[in-house]
């Protein structure tokens, strides 16, 4: 697993291959303590998993970011935002550039990429739930809020 400290040590030893011709991809590894594989592939210009950006993705961050304001602005209104109402957010933004519907899972997907908006979609409440719940608890959340 790539973590900051990771990459950091990535790009540092890429640099010193840079700088010293000599230094052998296999030695600059050992002295920097990243994996050779890894290593060879970022001096090939290849990029990690997490960085790279499928080319099927068909909207842009802005209008993704879009959709999330269009979300949380739904939910301070008190709507409860629904999958269905994002996947046709989605299919209008496509739509105005000329570019086919979104499918049946983008929009479920679209929320798992997004923890910002984890919390605000509706989950269902169980009877069970709903009977182990104290009112008073409640009550007193709700006028913390307010």
């Amino acid at each position: 697993m790539s973590g900051p400290n990771t990459d950091a040590r990535t790009l540092l030893t890429l640099q010193a291959l840079q700088n010293n011709p000599k230094l052998s991809l296999r030695r600059a590894a050992g002295i920097y303590k990243i994996d050779e594989r890894r290593l060879r592939r970022r001096r090939q210009g290849i990029q990690s998993r997490r960085d790279w950006i499928p080319k099927s993705r068909r909207l842009s961050d802005l209008e993704e970011q879009i959709i999330v304001q269009f979300i949380l602005d739904l939910y301070s209104r008190g709507f409860p935002p629904r999958l269905r109402s994002v996947q046709e957010m989605a299919n209008r933004l496509l739509t105005d550039r000329g570019i086919s519907p979104i499918g049946i899972n983008w929009a479920s997907n679209f929320m798992k990429r997004q923890p910002e908006l984890k919390t605000h979609f509706q989950r269902s409440y169980g009877y069970q739930r709903a009977r182990c719940d104290d009112p008073t608890i409640i009550r007193s959340k709700h006028d913390e809020q307010d």
